[in-house]
């Protein structure tokens, strides 16, 4: 439910389209839907604007084919993230109309009309090509959710050349989700050059003391250029959700 679904439900009820009780019970299921061990926040597009997410990731098959069906059936989109492609399939066939997008390991159906309700654009820069599952869970997520979305990839600081080349790509978008792996250093070197916010996301991909990410997030968590703000390891939904709303403002 969104408040969208929830105008149109009211003027519904308005015009003698709906009774009283059947709109009562449409109500009824707005906070949640109680599923076998998962209470399905269907309240949450209405208050924050972008309906509840699905993390795959730890999830049976058993437990994702009720909620992602529950999720089709309140008619909004659905997203479900970190799912293997054995998984998806087979949740594929469940639930038809979903797409699995194999770089970004996301699962979604689009059910509602595709429009733009950013401000502006998101740009998804990435360091390297080993970064880019990343960055699609980035972009792809982005773009479900509304945004108009581009990308620039493998402009890693090791040749400072190939992003300096695209300086007026990145002075045309309104939001930044910079993804870099090893030491982390393009979320600083972007913002430096540009007067927008830049999202930076660190990755796992690195050589032994890059510690699985914990070097590039610590990097970009010291960046010395103050428009930057850092989402956890490899959380490229995150920085999607966050552009999203600043892109929204």
């Amino acid at each position: 439910m969104d408040r969208e679904r929830l105008d149109h439900l009211l003027r519904r009820l308005e015009r003698g389209e709906l009774s009283r009780a059947d709109c009562i019970e449409e109500l009824a299921r707005l906070p949640f839907r109680q599923l076998d061990g998962t209470r399905l926040d269907t309240h949450r597009a209405l208050r924050q604007g972008i309906p509840e997410v699905v993390l795959g990731q730890g999830k049976t098959v058993e437990q994702l084919i009720p909620i992602v069906r529950a999720l089709a059936e309140e008619g909004g989109d659905v997203l479900v993230t970190r799912i293997a492609a054995e998984t998806a399939l087979r949740v594929q066939t469940e639930v038809p109309g979903l797409v699995y997008h194999s770089d970004a390991r996301l699962l979604t159906l689009r059910q509602t009309p595709s429009r733009s309700s950013g401000t502006g654009m998101v740009l998804v820069v990435t360091a390297g090509t080993s970064d880019k599952p990343v960055a699609e869970e980035a972009a792809t997520t982005a773009d479900l959710f509304g945004n108009k979305v581009e990308r620039l990839s493998d402009v890693g600081v090791a040749g400072l050349h190939r992003l300096l080349a695209a300086i007026d790509v990145l002075r045309s978008a309104n939001v930044i989700i910079a993804v870099a792996g090893m030491e982390g250093a393009l979320p600083s070197v972007v913002a430096g050059l540009v007067d927008r916010p830049v999202i930076a996301v660190p990755t796992s991909i690195g050589y032994g003391a890059n510690l699985g990410g914990v070097a590039a997030l610590l990097s970009m968590l010291n960046s010395c250029a103050p428009n930057v703000a850092t989402v956890n390891i490899d959380n490229g939904f995150g920085a999607a959700y966050l552009a999203t709303l600043i892109n929204r403002a």
